[in-house]
């Protein structure tokens, strides 16, 4: 008896995810909590392990797709022979919207600890104008795949189902797709409108999408992909490609998006700057790393200070460290440090949990486990929320300052400019001096200038005298 594996909700209050890389195969034999895939959310990769014992029967979607929740990714037993990945990947994808325009198989992921899809992510409400779903054209359907023009005569053939597709889409209102259909062709450019539909019902799949991409068959003559401008579609389809890069939005860059434009349309911004003095510190920097005092493996940078600071300068400002929930400014007696780290997936912002509670070696340990799990892109979304107050590196790109945006849920972020040797002014004298610039951006609703001021001037105060810090 056989079974289908739906995508699981993973806790994270999302809704969909993209597969990233298979661990099996048709025909393996897998045991219980065997990583079956790798996945990615908005928030992190992902591995899924199997909800029981058995032959894997066929994968029913492919690496690189996106599918929500619910949606059967895997079959255990009832193998279609001994067909492999390639021969059975077609069939999946129609299996697989097939199962989720029916609801999917709910018992399916029940034995798996921890994860299990909410009833009713796998229904959709009903298109408008569902009941016309043939084509409205009835010569439409025989021009199936299935039975290809023949040889002898290809050029009528070819031009009929284009003409066909018209009518199907006006009928409808829009064409007929499934989510995951209209978000591979919005990532390829395709406008669906013009890509001719094979289903039995008459709805553009997959593969003419990617026929469409392609240039083969009948779908490429019809589909139009969207121009980046006249000078580009004048420069003719074989160089258009050199000059543009198509990059899907979506994971991890997607979901930064979205919080960010939240942030800037619901925070007011103001941001300060203050140029510090760090010569003292960065000598701290070097005995701590001459002695390895911290540890034998535990890295030890400018950031560390920084972060130390931070932590020092909200017990003396505690207003910075808090939020806007509701009617009630939420002021926290706690310090989750985060720190936004640029990976290949994205921008993220994990943060250590319970920083004001650190001396220098957790503080430095914590902020190397975070930096080591943001670069692998297995960073859990635990670690990535409930945060407080933020820092910014942006000195590690050769930059002295900018205007960071504020992580939602918080109040304040700080942004840490390059370290560079500037004349300095000691005493009566000009002297060269490891000089950085610090910014910091706060929400105007929660905070005003003068909390602002102060907690910028003890960041500043800590990094120019260290030993305040240890105190």
């Amino acid at each position: 008896m056989s079974f289908e594996f739906p995508l699981p909700d993973v806790g994270e209050g999302l809704t969909e995810a993209d597969i990233v890389s298979w661990k099996v195969a048709v025909g393996d034999t897998v045991t219980v909590n065997q990583i079956l895939v790798e996945i990615e959310t908005a928030k992190s990769l992902v591995e899924l392990p199997s909800p029981q014992a058995g032959e894997v029967g066929a994968l029913l979607v492919e690496e690189g797709q996106t599918i929500e929740v619910g949606t059967p990714i895997i079959r255990f037993g009832g193998s279609d022979g001994g067909t492999d990945n390639a021969g059975a990947s077609a069939p999946a994808v129609g299996e697989t919207q097939a199962a989720t325009e029916g609801g999917g198989d709910a018992e399916g992921g029940a034995t798996l600890v921890g994860y299990g899809a909410k009833a009713a992510s796998s229904k959709r409400r009903p298109r408008k104008g569902a009941g016309v779903a043939a084509p409205a054209n009835p010569s439409q359907a025989p021009a199936a795949p299935e039975a290809p023009a023949p040889a002898a005569a290809p050029a009528a053939p070819a031009a009929a189902p284009a003409e066909a597709a018209a009518p199907a889409t006006a009928s409808a209102g829009k064409p007929l797709a499934k989510p995951p259909v209209r978000k591979l062709a919005k990532d390829l450019g395709l406008d669906l409108a013009a890509i001719v539909p094979t289903g039995s019902r008459g709805e553009v799949t997959r593969d003419d999408v990617k026929a469409a991409a392609s240039g083969t068959g009948a779908a490429a003559t019809a589909a139009a992909v969207t121009s980046a401008g006249s000078a580009v579609a004048s420069a003719g389809a074989g160089s258009s490609g050199e000059l543009e890069e198509r990059i899907p939005f979506k994971g991890v860059a997607k979901m930064m998006a979205k919080a960010m434009v939240e942030s800037a349309f619901t925070m007011p911004h103001v941001t300060e700057f203050l140029d510090v003095d760090v010569t003292e510190t960065m000598a701290f920097v070097r005995r701590l790393k001459s002695t390895k005092f911290l540890g034998e493996d535990v890295k030890v940078s400018p950031l560390l200070l920084v972060a130390k600071a931070v932590a020092w300068a909200v017990a003396r400002n505690p207003r910075i460290n808090s939020c806007l929930e509701g009617d009630e400014i939420v002021v926290k007696k706690y310090v989750n440090l985060g720190v936004a780290a640029a990976t290949p997936r994205g921008l993220i912002v994990p943060n250590i949990k319970g920083a004001h509670a650190m001396g220098l070696t957790d503080l430095a340990q914590g902020i190397q486990d975070l930096t080591a799990l943001a670069r692998s892109g297995k960073t859990p979304p635990a670690d990535q929320s409930g945060g407080t107050i933020t820092i910014t590196n942006v000195g590690v790109f050769g930059v002295d300052a900018g205007t960071p945006i504020i992580n939602p849920g918080e109040a304040a972020i700080l942004a840490f400019g390059q370290i560079r040797k500037k004349p300095w002014v000691v005493g009566d004298e000009i002297v060269p001096r490891d000089i950085t610039t610090l910014s910091v951006s706060a929400d105007h609703r929660v905070v005003d200038g003068e909390i602002i001021s102060k907690f910028l001037a003890d960041v500043g105060r800590g990094l120019e005298d260290p030993t305040l810090l240890l105190a």
